[in-house]
């Protein structure tokens, strides 16, 4: 008796520490190394495993900064390695800061694309891409009013014929978006980008709180294996420091609804809610403020009555000049 409780006890706690250990085999969802990048960032050198550098970006011991809070600059970082995992999570940790209260621009975007180091107006990237961009906007080029506030996060899917609206911030080729402020936090901040069965799911964690709140769940939405994946940022006349801290790219397993030898390399990028870029009208000129109308009527009337007085003066002097010519 006592030897089959001791068997027992034993079994149990031999289950209790291997359960883990067999959880643990039995899953993909691991974080996969040449598609990540953590600190220490420095390899040999100036050289950082499995990561390419463009323009403004430089290197330091917490962060990688893709633009300093300066006008004009443009600066990326790029994946080495194509990405063939068919589900998969990208987690960003960052920081958008700089002196700016209540001017600040012009945002980062996070890409998975075909083209990889291809500098350009998107962001510091190229337009007219093939795949993936959240976009982190946080300066408003549009004229009218808005229905959203910035900073904004949308997402954009492209097959290569799309154009990205800077003047309408995308409004006019993004599949969904939210409202988020993330700029000048002194805790973390982190934003989640996964692709699941077809489903593209952001989160952000922006108040520090270690969990996630879903900004944009788009289904149906169609990538292609063997894409790269990358960060970009731009500023103009408006700056920010866009910092990039850690990206962690997990592989999800695959559902069992999913045909596991199904070949997506050449699948084109698409989604259900896919459209074409409506066509571009200009916003109306807004009415003129009650003060701004009064001086102009003023103005108006002061011009009416000038001319008025001229033409009496100019009358008057005809007049004299032909009872001249009678005597």
């Amino acid at each position: 008796m006592l030897y089959e409780k001791l068997s027992r006890a034993q079994f149990f706690y031999i289950f209790i520490f291997i359960s883990p250990i067999l959880a643990e085999w039995n899953t993909k969802d691991y974080v996969r190394r040449e598609h990540s990048l953590t600190k220490p960032y420095q390899g040999s050198g100036m050289s950082v495993p499995y990561w390419d550098f463009l323009g403004s970006t430089i290197v330091t011991a917490n962060y990688v900064r893709l633009t300093p809070d300066l006008q004009s600059k443009s600066g990326a970082i790029w994946n080495t390695a194509p990405c063939y995992t068919r589900n998969w999570e990208v987690q960003v940790q960052f920081k958008v800061h700089g002196r700016g209260k209540d001017l600040f621009g012009d945002g980062f975007a996070l890409w998975y694309v075909r083209d990889r180091m291809q500098p350009g107006p998107v962001f510091g990237s190229k337009d007219y891409f093939n795949g993936l961009a959240i976009i982190l906007d946080t300066y408003s080029n549009h004229n009218g009013a808005h229905n959203h506030q910035h900073p904004y996060i949308s997402a954009m899917i492209s097959n290569g014929t799309l154009h990205y609206d800077h003047d309408r911030d995308g409004t006019h080729t993004q599949l969904a978006g939210c409202e988020a402020k993330f700029r000048n936090y002194n805790h973390d901040t982190h934003i989640s980008i996964m692709y699941k069965d077809d489903t593209l799911i952001v989160s952000t964690d922006l108040e520090g709180k270690n969990a996630w709140k879903e900004c944009l769940k788009v289904e149906n939405v169609l990538l292609p294996t063997g894409y790269y994946f990358g960060a970009s940022a731009t500023t103009g006349d408006l700056s920010d420091n866009h910092d990039i801290i850690a990206i962690k790219m997990y592989e999800l397993d695959l559902l069992d609804s999913q045909n596991r030898d199904e070949d997506r390399s050449h699948i084109i990028p698409s989604a259900a809610t896919f459209e074409a870029p409506r066509e571009r009208i200009d916003d109306s000129k807004p009415a003129m403020s009650g003060v701004k109308t009064f001086l102009y009527m003023m103005f108006i009337a002061i011009v009416i009555i000038v001319l008025v007085v001229l033409g009496i003066m100019w009358y008057q002097k005809r007049q004299e000049h032909s009872r001249k010519r009678l005597y």
